[in-house]
């Protein structure tokens, strides 16, 4: 079965506790579970990863790649706006990254509106919530499909 790496940044641990009228009361181990179960129907298994720590972070960026992985899913929380090690660690793998935000980053602070990843991901969902963990699924499961280079 093929797998997609979903990687999620700082605090993201928190969730269910942090800030809900923000970031929603879905916990990260329930989203993992959701997600892992719409995945499985369209022939994929995900495999979770969350760190406080960016170079842990990019270590499982190389790792994804290395291990041959079909594509990350990755919420790279706070370090999305500051974060130009992590931007490159996309940039050096050849596998498909997709950013993905519970909330609109470009509705809230304004130094939350760049972000350092999204030039080098294919695509970025941020604003829906938990539910925009399965809209960057489906769209990475469609872009590995329809870019299939096996």
């Amino acid at each position: 079965m093929d797998r997609i790496l979903l990687l999620n940044g700082p605090n993201l641990n928190r969730l269910g506790k942090r800030e809900p009228e923000i970031y929603g009361s879905d916990t990260l181990e329930s989203i993992e579970l959701h997600l892992s179960s719409v995945a499985e129907q369209h022939g994929f298994m995900i495999d979770a990863k969350q760190s406080n720590h960016e170079g842990e972070l990019i270590d499982a960026l190389h790792q994804a790649d290395d291990q041959h992985y079909k594509g990350v899913i990755f919420n790279p929380a706070a370090y999305t706006h500051t974060s130009i090690a992590l931007r490159d660690a996309v940039a050096a793998i050849s596998i498909p990254v997709t950013e993905v935000h519970l909330s609109n980053i470009h509705a809230r602070e304004s130094f939350r509106h760049h972000s350092m990843i999204a030039a080098e991901a294919i695509g970025q969902i941020a604003g829906f919530g938990a539910y925009g963990y399965e809209m960057a699924l489906h769209a990475l499961i469609h872009y590995v499909k329809e870019n299939h280079d096996e």
